[in-house]
């Protein structure tokens, strides 16, 4: 069956969706820790966005773990796919003139490489929100990490599992060191930039 699948190709591009939008489509995507504060940021910067008239879709962690991908585990192995499937769900929303939030702690560095594979690498912004792992678990705002700890949680990034930070990201922001409106305002001025289309 592999073989008789072809892609149809339909008259309203991309382009046209970024013409009737006014503003290009691309994925931002808040890679850190759990508890570093990805999807705090994630939401102020979409609301800013979204008071300009941008066109705009959060995809969050916990969210899309309830429905889309909730027969994936937390191993090596679903880590991979869950962050392959997002990928695949951003470059969906991308080509319908979206800009798109992500907020995942996606761990692996050849898993944040392979989105940029699938949306481009034209299409992707990413953002390494850089908060100590002392300072997540002093927030500990979902209690995994006292779980973890206590062996109740396997597989518990920056506990049991690796954090691959970026070594290159767009923008990096240390939250122990600026405020969260200054965060805010930086990752929207740089995509501000990224928000003009080509013919302007």
């Amino acid at each position: 069956m592999k073989t008789n699948i072809k892609p149809h190709s339909f008259d309203i591009s991309k382009e046209d969706r970024a013409n009737s939008n006014a503003h290009s489509a691309f994925l931002i995507w808040f890679t850190g820790l759990s508890g570093s504060g990805k999807s705090t940021i994630a939401n102020l910067v979409e609301q800013s966005l979204f008071k300009q008239g941008i066109k705009t879709y959060i995809l969050d962690g916990d969210n899309i773990r309830k429905g889309i991908n909730k027969d994936l585990s937390f191993t090596s192995t679903d880590r991979t796919e869950n962050i392959r499937r997002i990928a695949e769900v951003s470059n969906l929303m991308i080509d319908a003139g979206l800009v798109v939030l992500a907020s995942f702690v996606s761990p692996y560095k050849k898993d944040r490489e392979n989105i940029r594979t699938i949306v481009k690498d034209v299409n992707f912004v990413e953002i390494y929100i850089n908060t100590s792992i002392e300072e997540c678990e002093r927030r500990d705002v979902k209690g995994l990490y006292k779980k973890a700890r206590a062996g109740e949680i396997k597989n518990m990034t920056g506990i049991s599992a690796p954090y691959e930070a970026p070594e290159n990201p767009d923008i990096e922001i240390k939250t122990q060191e600026e405020q969260l409106q200054d965060s805010v305002k930086r990752v929207v001025a740089y995509v501000e930039k990224k928000l003009k289309l080509k013919n302007e």
